[in-house]
């Protein structure tokens, strides 16, 4: 997915010096040009082995070295992933998206099961998106065979601020995976996190690395950091919610074509808010209690929320059909 234009640093740098509104009103435009304004789609994410990854993520409560309320769960079996599978689809999610608390991808029985996991998705008609830790090419190509849609593997934040989150993997190492992915053939769902202690310098530079990537992300996730007790960040200040929409907005700007989601921090940040980011050009949200171990609204306020604002939820489309 290539966009009409690529914006220079110094561009990006500029707009996000505007006024709030300004933005706010280009990302509207920019939207409305490239999607029906009305329309969300509801993505679901389900943790398929929870707790116990070697990483060091500074946020994360599933690292294994940091003392959390994270319970360390083994392998879900299929079954049980496919029932939540079928729920998500009756409540209205047309993607549903898989986690695993891994360092990266082994071939093993649980990648087996991962793989079995895509192919009973996609058989029910819905999109089907993994995120497993680091990925190769084979592995990636043995996805895109089991009919994954895409691949969930976030910068997180800029590369210089990177080093302050995360020692246990470079920003190249993120990268690669994400190359792997668009040469398997494979979506790449990409986005990052805001208020991981980031000046405004590392998200302008955040944006710039994200839009530049080729091709551009099919998917951005913009979440908002939920600090978590025992985690080095649980006493990181709450970013403002005018910045996260900030975020959101300059996201569609620069990447006009992709589905921008609003993830992680929903359940703290206002309906206003909310409202105000779909305005800026958010189109999808994750439903569901959970994303992996963090608390997100419920069903029946994520469905409140679309009635009062009049927003559709996306039909599955027509070129998904189920594989079988």
């Amino acid at each position: 997915m290539m966009s009409e234009q690529r914006w220079s640093i110094e561009d990006i740098r500029n707009m996000y010096e505007k006024p709030l509104l300004d933005v706010v009103f280009e990302a509207a435009k920019v939207h409305r040009a490239h999607h029906n304004s009305n329309e969300i789609q509801l993505c679901t994410l389900r943790s398929v082995k929870t707790g116990g990854c070697p990483e060091d993520c500074a946020y994360c409560p599933q690292a294994a070295r940091y003392q959390t309320d994270v319970e360390r769960q083994k392998m879900s079996d299929v079954d049980s992933v496919i029932r939540d599978a079928k729920q998500a689809k009756e409540e209205g999610s047309t993607r549903f998206c898989m986690g695993a608390a891994w360092r990266e991808v082994k071939d093993n029985e649980d990648f087996e099961s991962i793989l079995k996991m895509v192919r009973g998705v996609r058989g029910l008609g819905l999109e089907a998106c993994c995120t497993l830790g680091m990925l190769s090419l084979d592995q990636a190509k043995r996805l895109k065979e089991a009919g994954l849609t895409a691949y969930n593997h976030n910068l997180d934040t800029s590369e210089g601020h990177y080093e302050d989150i995360i020692h246990t993997r470079t920003y190249q190492d993120r990268l690669d995976t994400l190359k792997n992915v668009a040469a398997a053939g494979i979506s790449t769902c990409c986005g990052g996190i805001v208020g991981l202690g980031e000046t405004t310098e590392d998200r302008i530079q955040f944006l710039y690395t994200l839009s530049h990537l080729d091709p551009q992300p099919e998917s951005v996730p913009i979440n908002a950091l939920v600090p978590v007790e025992g985690t080095p960040l649980e006493k990181q200040e709450p970013v403002d919610n005018f910045e996260w929409i900030r975020m959101i907005a300059l996201s569609r700007i620069l990447m006009p074509q992709a589905m921008v989601r609003l993830s992680a921090g929903r359940l703290t940040i206002g309906r206003e808010a909310q409202a105000l980011a779909f305005m800026a050009g958010a189109n999808s949200i994750f439903t569901g209690e959970k994303l992996l171990t963090t608390e997100n609204p419920s069903w029946d306020a994520d469905h409140e929320l679309m009635k009062v604002l009049g927003l559709k939820a996306r039909v599955p489309q027509k070129e998904l059909e189920p594989v079988r």
